[in-house]
């Protein structure tokens, strides 16, 4: 049989006083019971022998216009779609069979059939029932009573799945009279419970509850005296829990966390989660320690119609130890630490971002473990990007928490403002580039230096006709420095002069490229000769303080750099050819990138170069880098630069990956052996290797582990309590992970102590549950 359609406009389940309908035209009767009103010449189905019978029409002059539907008329409609529809005259019922359609604006059902009883108003769904309403949340049973609205009465044996993953099973249903509905029997989980074939299988976890109220217009679950099961297993009971059906966040407490260390002792944290508005949110945390007073933790985030932003404090009060060890000097003060970024876009040009760091002393985040990092960053900047020009106004400060610098060296750079204009006229065949920049810096206790400058650079490339890469480039910059204080810079050739300093700088250089292309191995090969010079005049280095251009030291990165120098503060003067070789190999699956090369100064003056930055005599060191790459399962990266006299390495860094997401190995391994002057403490060695490991088995468990271990014969840590050739930091665990629980045990232990943040090991138990909070 043909599947009957209503173009009804729309089809109503709404009750309606209208005339009894005869037995002769069912469906006819039907339609005139489902619609308030059926406008003339519209089409609708008929019952067999219905065909014959003809009503005349009354003339146009006589049809009064139909008055538009009114706003509640529109959200009682319904729309109505099934392969057969009977009227029964005699029980004054409609029964609708065969892949059964209602709609009334975004709620929908299917079913096998619907039964309506015209008298009592009373609509009975059954077989294979499929209910989805506005949010997107499904609702499955064999029968169910509707009401006229479409929304559910009665039901058994009912199943929701919610749009976020969430699932309730309960085996009742009984529909309030003010519009809520109560279940019983009710369990509810996050978790599939199907696998990938379609077999079913537990879930990792539930929530069982006698009672549950589902509140459809505030989209609300609200559990009463429910517990929680994990592994089948009773653990804890939920006293009040709420979950919300569209996916939306609602405030409540989230799941604990708990550890024990070696300074703090026993650790239970909890949070509250606050919702204040759509677009912004409260998390207050509060932990306990049995070996310390209790601290409070804040987040707050807010989204604007401009851009977003977020604010996280701790605040507590406990005994802060010099980072000398000096425990006499120890006093309880109040300690915390206060983290806050953010992004604003004003206009598509301006825009606005931030970040601010601030620890109460330099222990504070190691003993609490919130960050490992030994010197915060805080900064803002104001930026205008146009379609060829750039503005940047920035400002920078830096707190330390390195045991062996002193806040009032370090410095705060504010402002600092720097613009580019590139033309889109050409000059010479070539494209230019103009760029102006300033910066001041102040320090309490050290060298103030403020710099201005000004440069145009010119760039033209082409390609010969025997496939060569030609760039020639041309600089011009002058500076203007100020400083003050210069004396108060411990390493001498940092300083500069005090007081007013000019330089003027000019840059010419020449670049060739010549890309050979080729099969080899199966696959296909590109090797690159590259040859460069660059000449510049002297200039007056030593008279300039060097602010940014500390940390010198030549690599693959700036081989074929105009400045090997970082920075504007030194300009790498004389002439230099530089040359090297890249080769690269790409078949299926593999990819080999290989860089190798080295200069060579004409002039056999001193240079400002530092004995072991490879970069000090005429001719520099090798250095390369060495790239191995098969599918996403191994990657190699070599990195190197060996000794052009004896041709021992003077730094080898090794990081390799090998595996898959679940598991996989992980190794680094840098070893810097420069013999350079210890007083330049921006280039100090260092001998360090790291490790990563995660294994899985049984499907969702895997254990994991990590390190960090010290090389050298020397301390790396000013002021700790360590010796040499042991770890700095190690971390093992194990962990379940499915697609709605995880649970994660660590150990980790710390092997330097830092004034209050004790060496030791430290155990944490975390575990996160998928669409679940203690509401």
């Amino acid at each position: 049989m043909q599947p009957v359609w209503w173009p009804l406009s729309p089809v109503s389940f709404a009750s309606i006083s209208m005339p009894r309908p005869t037995a002769q035209a069912s469906l006819l009767a039907l339609a005139l019971g489902l619609c308030p009103a059926l406008a003339p010449g519209l089409a609708y189905a008929q019952a067999p022998g219905a065909a014959n019978a003809q009503t005349p029409s009354p003339p146009p002059s006589a049809m009064a216009p139909t008055p538009p539907p009114a706003a509640d008329d529109i959200q009682r409609k319904i729309d109505f779609e099934a392969d057969t529809v009977d009227y029964d005259t005699d029980h004054d019922t409609v029964t609708a069979t065969g892949r059964v359609f209602l709609r009334q604006t975004d709620r929908t059902v299917r079913a096998d059939k619907v039964v309506w009883n015209r008298k009592t108003g009373q609509v009975i769904a059954s077989g294979g029932i499929r209910v989805v309403d506005g949010s997107g949340n499904e609702l499955l049973t064999e029968r169910m009573e509707l009401t006229d609205d479409l929304a559910m009465a009665t039901t058994e044996n009912m199943l929701m799945l919610m749009r976020e993953g969430g699932r309730l099973a309960a085996a009742t249903g009984q529909r309030e009279a003010d519009g809520t509905l109560v279940l019983r029997r009710v369990a509810y989980t996050g978790c599939d419970v199907v696998d990938a074939e379609g077999c079913p299988k537990k879930a990792t976890w539930q929530v069982t509850a006698a009672r549950v109220v589902y509140l459809p217009e505030q989209k609300l679950v609200r559990f009463h005296n429910a517990s929680l099961a994990v592994f089948g297993l009773r653990i804890l009971p939920l006293p009040t829990l709420r979950l919300a059906t569209d996916g939306r966040a609602i405030s409540g407490l989230l799941m604990p966390d708990l550890r024990h260390s070696a300074t703090n002792g026993f650790e239970l944290s909890s949070t509250y989660y606050k919702r204040l508005a759509d677009d912004r949110d409260l998390a207050l945390t509060g932990y306990v320690f049995t070996k310390a007073q209790p601290m409070i933790k804040a987040h707050y985030r807010a989204l604007t119609d401009i851009g977003a932003y977020q604010v996280t404090g701790y605040v507590t009060q406990s005994t802060v130890i010099p980072v000398s060890g000096d425990t006499a000097s120890a006093s309880k003060q109040l300690r915390g630490y206060l983290d806050a970024n953010g992004r604003f876009q004003f206009t598509p040009e301006w825009s606005l971002n931030f970040s601010g760091r601030l620890a109460s002393d330099r222990t504070f985040l190691s003993r609490y473990y919130i960050s490992g990092d030994d010197l915060l960053r805080s900064t803002i900047s104001a930026e205008r990007v146009g379609e060829r020009s750039y503005l940047s106004i920035t400002g920078w400060a830096f707190q330390t928490l390195r045991t062996n610098e002193v806040q009032g060296l370090v410095p705060v750079a504010l402002p600092v403002v720097d613009w580019r204009l590139r033309p889109s006229r050409l000059i010479a065949g070539g494209t230019v580039e103009f760029q102006a920049n300033s910066l001041a810096i102040t320090r309490t206790a050290g060298e103030d230096v403020q710099r201005a400058f000004a440069s145009a650079r010119w760039d033209m490339r082409r390609i010969t006709p025997w496939g060569q890469v030609v760039t020639l480039t041309g600089l011009v910059r002058g500076d203007a420095y100020h400083s003050s204080d210069n004396a108060l810079t411990t390493t001498t050739t940092y300083r500069g002069l005090p007081g007013w300093q000019t330089r003027a700088v000019a840059l010419g250089a020449v670049d060739v490229k010549w890309p050979l292309v080729g099969s080899a191995l199966g696959g296909t090969q590109v090797l690159t000769p590259h040859f460069q010079i660059v000449a510049a005049p002297a200039t007056r280095n030593l008279a300039i303080p060097n602010e940014d251009a500390r940390a010198i030291e030549l690599e693959d990165s700036n081989l074929f750099a105009l400045n090997r120098f970082p920075g504007y503060d030194r300009i790498e003067d004389g002439t230099r050819f530089t040359y090297g070789l890249e080769w690269q190999l790409e078949r299926p699956r593999w990819r080999v990138n290989a860089v190798i090369g080295q200069s060579y100064r004409l002039s056999a003056d001193a240079t400002l170069f530092p004995n072991g930055t490879g970069l000090s005599a005429r001719t520099s060191d090798i250095v390369g880098r060495t790239e191995i790459r098969y599918r996403d399962l191994i990657k190699l990266t070599h990195r190197y630069r060996i000794d052009k006299d004896s041709y021992v390495f003077r730094r080898n860094e090794v990081d390799a990956a090998v595996g898959s997401d679940r598991t996989y190995f992980e190794l680094g391994y840098a070893r810097l052996n420069r013999n350079i002057d210890s007083s330049l403490e921006d280039l100090s060695d260092s001998n360090e290797a790291r490790a990563t490991l995660r294994v899985a088995f049984a499907r969702y468990w895997s254990v994991f582990g990590s390190g960090v271990f010290d090389l050298s014969n020397t301390n790396l840590v000013t002021n700790t309590r360590m010796s040499s050739f042991q770890p700095l930091r190690t971390r093992l665990g194990v962990s379940f992970q499915s697609d709605c629980f995880q649970l994660d045990f660590t150990w980790r232990r710390d092997y330097v102590t830092i004034g209050d943040a004790a060496r030791g090991s430290s155990f944490e138990l975390h575990f996160a549950i998928r669409n679940l909070g203690f509401h």
